[in-house]
């Protein structure tokens, strides 16, 4: 997935730009300009980076987005952030989990670029479908991560079980509903229907072995209830994290969670 723009972008001396945060645009092996941010932490020098993935709507800048990069940051050496595609300041359009393994990939990749040799992923919600999704992808490349964590994920597609999922099925595949994200939710959305279908999470997740990978999600999810959780888990090699009284996704996501979630993808 690698694009010539990459390729010369890794062959650059990047020692100098590894001790301070720095702010970047990549580009996907599709072309797409995604918005990322580049944080040296203190956390232990062994640990991998971690790299961020956030929920439909989210963005770089989202306050969830830069305290969950906080708190990871306390386990590992460095973290990246980025926006997927339609959101924040990084171009093209959402597709709702399908072509945003290109952005992480990316992401990914920089950081690898950046000097860690060792890199995980930590996606919520939208972002955990793909975190599952781009590890079962680019499994044995250089996009491909070290350890996997996915919190509040879906297991399959189309799913309106939820008052919720129904109000997003509504805003993703209906005109007016585009307008109220491109709007009101800072999002803009592909209008095009997948074709061909993305692989599901669920289907990813035997193919992520022997990558270790975590699955979290709370069981008090507006979202996704907890079969979705069961099913990943019991799709392959996972652990799986079941948290009492928690919610959907970053917004969700307390300190102390994230200080686990931050120790767990330091030990591995």
């Amino acid at each position: 997935m690698s694009s010539e723009a990459e390729s010369r972008f890794h062959m650059m001396d990047v020692s100098s730009l590894t001790s301070r945060p720095r702010r970047a645009m990549l580009r996907t092996a599709d072309g797409v300009r995604v918005e990322a941010v580049y944080e040296p932490s203190p956390g232990p020098a062994d640990a991998p980076a971690i790299v961020v993935a956030h929920g439909f709507t989210g963005s770089v800048d989202r306050p969830a987005v830069r305290r969950a990069a906080g708190a990871l940051g306390r386990h590992a050496p460095a973290v990246v952030t980025f926006s997927f595609r339609g959101h924040g300041g990084s171009g093209g359009r959402s597709t709702l989990g399908d072509r945003e393994v290109l952005d992480l990939a990316a992401a990914v990749r920089w950081a690898r670029g950046l000097g860690h040799a060792r890199v995980a992923t930590v996606g919520f919600s939208m972002g955990g479908s793909v975190v599952l999704r781009q590890a079962a992808l680019d499994r044995g490349t250089d996009a491909g991560p070290d350890a996997v964590a996915a919190v509040s994920a879906p297991a399959r597609w189309y799913y309106r079980g939820t008052a919720p999922m129904r109000r997003l099925h509504w805003v993703v595949t209906r005109p007016v509903g585009r307008l109220v994200g491109r709007y009101g939710l800072r999002t803009r959305i592909d209008a095009r229907p997948w074709d061909p279908e993305p692989l599901p999470p669920v289907a990813a997740v035997p193919l992520i072995a022997p990558v270790p990978l975590l699955v979290v999600h709370g069981d008090r999810d507006a979202y996704f209830p907890l079969d979705h959780p069961r099913a990943l888990a019991a799709a392959g090699d996972a652990e799986l994290w079941l948290e009492p009284g928690m919610g959907h996704a970053e917004n969700a996501a307390d300190e102390e969670l994230l200080d686990r979630l931050g120790a767990w993808l330091a030990r591995r």
